[in-house]
């Protein structure tokens, strides 16, 4: 723990303190009881996944603190401006924000399962909505895993005129995009092909697979102007934007299908293949402010931030989901982005040029060369 701790804590933000004492994180804090061993108790729980009552029992017998299960609760709610700063400032560090127009935020919708530890631990599912590039969580509701109404869809979020929502291919339903437009809101969303129908603009079918095999170079950017019907046969007009993904992309993204295929023993179809060789999606952007280069760029930094919440849902199902109040539910959501991108960062550094693999104290503020 003598060692660890240190070498852990250069991997935050150098101002990670003046963040704390900009929030009220350190409100009420006793004199005796630092800010670091604060932020180690709360990495015990978000972290290591204890529940509440563990994790208070290990802090007093790590000398950490000496409180209760139901006062550390309180500080978990007044650290979640805290945990959302360190996850902004860890952001920044990858560069999401530095490209990004000045004055409009997305909400990116996103949802994951969460399992309790145990053998009869529940499980639970997830959904919530970041803004970006403020990663501002602006939305999350628990639902079970099983059962109507408890899948990956729109009809889930708070869904308001105007919104500008990117999601991914899991919510490529056309009834979540007729429910989002019926909002007078707006869509940039992965393109399921299995999933969704898709018309041309005169109302006849469009044959996804012909059109995005026209385009066979590296980096070319198309868009076509489509109609999504719903059942009742209304329909959302929209685009159709794809970028052509490098050699090496593609041969990546075949390589995990086939790898998939195998365990799951299924036949790969050949239009799956293809379909690999591109990133393809659906928007309802107005056409007249974002052209289909700037929809894909968009959609870049969303999966700049998916990349992250991969590795958090990796990590989210060790913990146990505060269920009793909105702002414990946000802290628990930040404190695990945060161990997320703690995590991404040591590897990024340990694979780097260092071989000590960890940054020095006085070098905390460069940048690791990759």
């Amino acid at each position: 723990m003598k060692e660890d701790w240190p070498i852990l804590l250069s991997f935050f933000p150098v101002n990670w303190f003046e963040m704390a004492s900009a929030t009220d994180a350190l409100k009420g804090l006793r004199k005796d009881k630092d800010a670091e061993n604060y932020l180690r108790t709360l990495l015990l729980h978000v972290g290591c996944g204890y529940s509440m009552r563990e994790t208070v029992a290990r802090a007093k017998l790590a000398d950490l603190a000496d409180i209760s299960d139901v006062a550390f609760l309180g500080r978990l709610r007044k650290a979640k401006d805290w945990l959302h700063r360190l996850c902004v400032s860890l952001f920044e560090e990858r560069g999401v924000t530095s490209s990004m127009a000045k004055g409009f935020e997305a909400r990116l919708f996103d949802a994951t399962i969460v399992k309790e530890p145990g053998q009869t631990g529940s499980q639970w599912r997830i959904h919530y909505s970041v803004k970006i590039p403020s990663l501002a969580c602006d939305f999350f509701k628990i639902t079970m895993t099983k059962g109507s109404g408890t899948g990956e869809s729109f009809f889930q979020y708070s869904i308001k005129k105007g919104d500008y929502i990117i999601a991914d291919r899991g919510y490529s339903k056309a009834s979540g995009i007729h429910h989002v437009a019926s909002r007078s809101a707006y869509v940039i969303v992965r393109v399921n092909s299995g999933a969704l129908p898709i018309l041309d603009s005169q109302g006849r079918p469009f044959f996804l697979l012909k059109n995005v095999t026209t385009v066979e170079k590296p980096g070319t950017v198309r868009s076509w102007e489509v109609l999504i019907p719903n059942r009742n046969q209304e329909t959302v007009a929209g685009r159709i934007c794809l970028i052509r993904k490098s050699n090496e992309a593609i041969k990546l993204a075949h390589k995990q299908i086939m790898r998939n295929g195998q365990k799951k023993g299924q036949k790969i179809k050949p239009e799956t293949l293809e379909y690999a060789k591109y990133v393809i999606v659906f928007t309802n952007y107005p056409q007249d402010s974002f052209t289909a280069t700037e929809i894909l760029e968009w959609y870049r930094v969303r999966w700049q931030v998916e990349l992250v919440f991969k590795r958090f849902k990796s990590i989210a199902q060790l913990g146990h989901l505060p269920k009793h109040s909105d702002d414990s539910a946000k802290a628990w959501l930040y404190g695990k982005l945060l161990v997320a991108l703690l995590t991404e960062k040591i590897i990024e550094c340990a694979s780097s040029v260092s071989p000590w693999g960890y940054v020095l104290a006085e070098r905390a503020v460069s940048k690791c060369m990759a």
